[in-house]
């Protein structure tokens, strides 16, 4: 008996279609659990609320708000919280499943989970935004635990909205539970290293395909979409290494200097300015031609569906190490393969972020924490292992290196799944 679709998603499935075409593409390779791939295709849990608050004028304001589990056959669900005006349940979707495969992928304890409010965080004030953190963490309440779902920071949240969340759920449940939430302040359990993890991952990933191909990160360019957290990171980290970081483009506009930029001085630029917008040591590029610009290394660490049949076959990198989840539609995979761009997928190459999330997850139930050094040495591992597994799958079985990361983390879930069996 064929399953019944989504029918809460509507006719616009949006990225979770992306994610269904992905999982599609994946089936031919799993062999034995392939009949068990249409779970892959239904969220464990969808919960949507309403998150009213007072607003600083005394009026009341309501959002839209957004938990998903996708898959917890391996463990609690694992994923960030997002605050973004397009924030939508598809996407949210899309990226609690991408969150089941990359835990996978890594092999960590976790499955999927993802949150979001749909809202412009820029458009209110601190005061509001506690407000609006608090509240939703409690109407999430009653997903959230530190062996039932983590969630942990993800665009426009950070250490700030983690240690919100974690007192929030403390005081509901009368004790201090640290292991709530990753991504929190040094202070209140928070691990070494986690700031800057997502983006150092983007590097460790990006360096590991490199050495298949026998090319240098020493004296490379290296373009990046996005200048937040992970792509300031990744640029650092790179620049450190001796690459040189030739275009940047981020929400303000993309500027341009063959010479190189220095990711540590455009810093203060976009601490003043708001963005990487009039940065005197660059030049303005118009925003298509930053996809065009050539390079051996391009960072896509902004937001989903950036590179599109549109303008993959503009791009002239050798390696694309995906910053973003989900920033490649299947149509431009199609196409980068053809003219023969590596493409470092996602699901390994900004896992930084949750490993070291994981990192902090133990050190908290332990009450021991570890150097800076010991966390990224053990991040280091931990990814290189992952990316040598995916490499192996791709090499064995001729296909790229997104569908090789799938067949990993799918086979580990699924078997999870066909070992647990159904209840009842």
């Amino acid at each position: 008996m064929k399953s019944e679709p989504l029918s809460y998603l509507g006719k616009d499935g949006g990225p979770w279609e992306i994610f269904v075409e992905q999982v599609d593409r994946v089936v031919p390779y799993l062999g034995r659990y392939a009949p068990l791939a249409e779970s892959l295709k239904r969220p464990k849990r969808v919960l949507i609320v309403d998150v009213p608050i007072h607003l600083d004028d005394g009026t009341v304001a309501y959002f839209e708000g957004y938990r998903v589990h996708h898959n917890t056959a391996r463990g609690p669900a694992k994923g960030g919280v997002r605050y973004h005006p397009e924030v939508t349940l598809s996407e949210v979707m899309a990226l609690a499943a991408w969150m089941t495969i990359k835990n996978a992928a890594v092999g960590l304890p976790y499955g999927g989970g993802k949150g979001g409010i749909r809202v412009d965080p820029k458009k209110l004030s601190p005061g509001e935004l506690e407000r609006l953190t608090r509240r939703y963490t409690s109407e999430i309440g009653i997903l959230l635990g530190s062996d039932r779902d983590i969630p942990a920071p993800d665009v426009n949240t950070g250490e700030r909205e983690m240690a919100w969340m974690m007192d929030t759920f403390s005081m509901n449940v009368g004790r201090t539970v640290p292991g709530v939430v990753t991504g929190k302040p040094i202070a209140l359990g928070g691990s070494l290293g986690r700031r800057d993890a997502t983006g150092r991952g983007v590097f460790v990933t990006a360096r590991a395909a490199a050495e298949k191909i026998g090319l240098p990160i020493e004296g490379s360019r290296v373009i990046l979409q996005g200048f937040g957290n992970v792509g300031n990171a990744a640029a650092r980290i790179f620049h450190d290494h001796g690459a040189r970081i030739i275009a940047i483009q981020d929400h303000t506009g993309t500027i341009y200097n063959e010479a190189g930029i220095d990711p540590y001085d455009l810093l203060k630029h976009v601490a003043e300015f708001g963005g990487v917008r009039g940065y005197p040591k660059a030049e303005p590029l118009p925003n298509p031609e930053f996809w065009a610009v050539p390079a051996e290394f391009l960072i896509p660490a902004a937001l989903e569906k950036q590179i599109t049949e549109q303008n993959a076959w503009r791009i002239q990198a050798k390696i694309i190490a995906e910053g973003a989840n989900g920033p490649t539609t299947p149509a431009a995979d199609d196409i980068l393969l053809e003219k023969g761009v590596l493409v470092v997928p996602d699901v390994i190459a900004n896992a930084g972020g949750v490993t070291v999330s994981y990192f902090e997850w133990v050190q908290d139930f332990n009450s021991y924490f570890w150097t800076e050094e010991e966390i990224n040495a053990r991040l280091e591992r931990v990814l290189r292992n992952a990316f040598e597994a995916v490499w192996q799958v791709s090499q064995e079985k001729k296909i790229p290196l997104r569908t090789a990361a799938y067949v990993v983390a799918a086979t580990r879930v699924l078997e999870a799944r066909a070992l647990r069996g159904l209840y009842p």
